[in-house]
This record gives structure tokens, C-alpha cells and sequence, in this order.
């Protein structure tokens, strides 16, 4: 369960296997992002950058679609502008939307979500727990693209909650779609990648050193993008710090990850405030990489429909 006040909604296109998934953060929320991708679809990180004249955030929006679902967060500025959020400009409120996308354009009807999808996430925002696997910007995601969509796994939403010694939480919400295969953190075992013509499970990373790649590894495009939300207050600076923190946890639970394919971004949320103590800055940082590793893992996890993808 995310922090209290944090609503996350979903809407999923089931038929076009495509979706967006929206965090609303409660007010006083501020933001950093830190991206590691070499091919990123984004809105509104570059405000975000300490020392700008803002910091706080609205909404962080999640959706399929590659660059056309970044639309989706026009939807959602719309629905907050209707309840008066954002931020003030003399009389106008500017609602301040971040988003990442991840390609799913390889699977399903070629539809992608929109502004109507963005409100309609908006408005089945909930506090509580989370509803993961293939739902909203999870619905057309796949693990292990090596040999093309056709050979992967699907992905989807996965969430994981830590909390600290004095009772603060660290949580995180992914969306998995990347290029590399989920692995265990512990063991390695993977957990979900592609498979050779022959059914054998293939390791991505060990094809990408010795393998006979004949077929393109740039048959679809990949991402994984990550929400993290702590209730220790930080401010821009310390934050930034935990974001890139975050990234480690990409690294353990996706071979390999953070490749010119992906687009690899993590947003760190958190109540504004003075820069924590360096051990709690540490604490959280450790558990920010931990806690995105799980929801990566919790992702791939076996669901009722989660069966591999065809196209």
C-alpha cells in the first residue's frame, strides 16, 4: 500500500492491450527524476531540476502508447484544472503533470490511450491497495524482446511497500517493459525473458555476448518506469540523490537493463522539507533500489491471463 494520500487509478483497453495508470500524489508532494534509458518518452521531468521555480507535482502519469500516450496526461491536467490544482499563476492554477510512456504498440489493435483514458484513471483513483499484472499502463507490456514481441512475456504493473525502522514507508509502483529479461535479485534465476525456437529459455544478457543475432534486437522497443514515494520529507537536491538511488534496482531484477532500447526513468515523490540526516538519506536510498526490484519482480508474478504473449 502506498503512503497515505497517494490515489492510484487505472484504465485498461483490454481489446487493444494498451493502458495508463495515474498517481496522485497529496498536496505538498515534490518530485525528482532521474533518467538512465537511452530512448525515454517523457513530460515535464526538466521542471523537476533543483533549483527551478518549481517543485511540487499534481499527478505522474504512466501509459502505453509510446510518445501518442504522453496524451494522456492532457487528460489529466484537465480533470485537476476542473477541481482548481495546480499551481497558482496570479489567478490561473497550472496543473503540474509528469509522464513516461512505454511501447506497446507491437501488441493488440494499434490504438493508443488518449486524454479520455487520463480522466478515466483519474476518476477510478483510489488509496488502498494496488491492482497489479496487465491493467493500465501495464496491459500490453512484455519482458524479453531479444527475438521480437512474438517470443516474449508479458509484463505489467507491479508494487512493493518497505517500511523503516521508526515506521516511515518506502513504496514503489513500476511498469515492466523492457528489453531484458526479470531475474530473481537473489539468485538470478530468471523469472520471465524469451524463449529460443525451440522453447529452451535463452538469457538475454549471454545471447548478447555470444549468440548468433540474426533476427533484429530492435523489434520492439522497451522501458521500465517507476514510481517511488516515501513519507520522510526531503527537498529537491536530497531527493534527485534518491532517484538515481532507485535505479539500482532496475539493474537487479532486469539483464540487462538501462540499454539504448529502453527508456528507463524513475520519479522519487516526497513531502517538501528540510534534507533528511545522511543515515536516513542512506536508509531510504537502500530501500528505494530494494523496493523497485520487488514490484519488478511482483510484475512478472503468475496472474490469472498472464500466460506468455503471442502476436
Amino acid at each position: 500500500m502506498f503512503p497515505p494520500g497517494y490515489r492510484i487509478g487505472h484504465a485498461t483497453d483490454r481489446r487493444s492491450r494498451t493502458g495508463c495508470t495515474v498517481i496522485l500524489p497529496p498536496p505538498g508532494t515534490i518530485a525528482a527524476a532521474e533518467i538512465r534509458g537511452g530512448a525515454p518518452g517523457t513530460r515535464e521531468t526538466g521542471v523537476f531540476t533543483p533549483g527551478n521555480l518549481v517543485n511540487e507535482i499534481h499527478a505522474l502519469v504512466f501509459a502505453g502508447g509510446s510518445a501518442f500516450g504522453l496524451a494522456t496526461a492532457d487528460g489529466v491536467a484537465a480533470w485537476l484544472q476542473e477541481r482548481g490544482v495546480g499551481f497558482a499563476v496570479n489567478a490561473v492554477r497550472v496543473p503540474i503533470v509528469a509522464a513516461a510512456v512505454l511501447f506497446d504498440l507491437a501488441v493488440g489493435k494499434p490504438r493508443h490511450p488518449g486524454p479520455a483514458m487520463g480522466r478515466q484513471a483519474c476518476r477510478a483513483a483510489r488509496e488502498g491497495p494496488i491492482e497489479t499484472g496487465a491493467v493500465g499502463a501495464g496491459t500490453g507490456a512484455t519482458v524479453g524482446k531479444l527475438f521480437g514481441v512474438a517470443r516474449a512475456v508479458r509484463g505489467g504493473v507491479g508494487s512493493s511497500v518497505i517500511r523503516l525502522p521508526a515506521g516511515d514507508v518506502v513504496a514503489a509502483i513500476v511498469a515492466a517493459n523492457p528489453f531484458g529479461d526479470v531475474v530473481d535479485p537473489e539468485s538470478g534465476r530468471i523469472l520471465a525473458g524469451p524463449s529460443s525456437r525451440g522453447g529452451a529459455r535463452v538469457r538475454t544478457a549471454r545471447a548478447l555476448l555470444r549468440g548468433d543475432l540474426a533476427e533484429s534486437p530492435l523489434a520492439a522497443a522497451a522501458t521500465t518506469l517507476v514510481c517511488i514515494a516515501t513519507t520522510v520529507p526531503f527537498e529537491p537536491g536530497s531527493l534527485k540523490r534518491i532517484a538515481i538511488e532507485a535505479h539500482d534496482g532496475i539493474a537487479r531484477a532486469v539483464r540487462p537493463a538501462h540499454t539504448v532500447v529502453d527508456g528507463d526513468t524513475v520519479f522519487a515523490l516526497a513531502p517538501s522539507g528540510p534534507a533528511p540526516p545522511v543515515l536516513l538519506r542512506l536508509r531510504v536510498g537502500a530501500a528505494a533500489a530494494e523496493a523497485v526490484a520487488r514490484a519488478i519482480v511482483d510484475a512478472v508474478r503468475r496472474r490469472p491471463g498472464s500466460a506468455r504473449t503471442r502476436r
